[in-house]
């Protein structure tokens, strides 16, 4: 059992995520995103961004310029998204689907995660690199598993960590039917993004991802 107070501060951000996240939608469907994929990016992105989000969103998601610092950092929320939406489904199904690995839900949820937010990254990749190189079906998926693999692996080394942190030490036994695991979810995916912002660097300077 968590403090009641922790559950009622993450019904909060919760609500505050989802608000922020419908609002990016409104926006998007009246002034779409040159980049279509982009529309799902900023509004994935809300959910634990949340206004922080929106202001990310309004600043640097409809500038036709942006710094390049502001490129690299709208790149890792690219990665970020597919990451998310996949955290998000991968960590419903195990649990509702009562999954275990190893006798261990946690990694079951590790497993899971990876899995389905390196496919649904690559998606996300290739429906941003494909059309900004004028690439084939083929090189445009090769070039999102080159572009997404390190990135999201980065994203997920951040997330993965905190979430451990939490569920073996600071709320032990925490659960995703309870607000507070959704809240350290919001948490572990702002980490997340820090830490894949080194390797967003790196990918950009070599020239395997451009700034977005």
């Amino acid at each position: 059992m968590v403090a009641p107070w922790l559950n009622t501060l993450a019904l909060v951000t919760i609500a505050v995520g989802l608000a922020s996240a419908a609002f990016i939608l409104v926006d998007v469907v009246r002034h779409p995103q040159r980049m279509s994929i982009m529309n799902w990016v900023w509004a994935i992105t809300a959910l634990y961004g949340g206004p922080l989000a929106i202001r990310a969103y309004f600043t640097w998601g409809k500038a036709s310029q942006k710094p390049f610092a502001a490129g690299v950092i709208v790149s890792a929320l690219h990665c970020g998204a597919g990451c998310t939406l996949g955290d998000i489904i991968a960590e419903s199904v195990v649990y509702l689907a009562g999954l275990q690995l190893a006798g261990s839900v946690m990694a079951a949820e590790f497993v899971g995660d990876y899995i389905l937010a390196y496919a649904l990254g690559i998606v996300f990749q290739y429906f941003a690199i494909a059309p900004m190189r004028g690439l084939a079906f083929w090189p445009g998926i090769w070039a999102a598993v080159k572009a997404d693999t390190l990135s999201l692996t980065a994203f997920e080394i951040g997330l993965f960590g905190w979430m451990a942190i939490s569920q073996l030490v600071l709320f032990p036994g925490l659960m995703p039917n309870e607000p507070a695991y959704w809240f350290t979810m919001q948490i572990g995916m702002i980490l997340g993004l820090i830490t894949s912002l080194p390797v967003n660097v790196w990918l950009i300077h070599v020239g395997i991802k451009e700034p977005m």
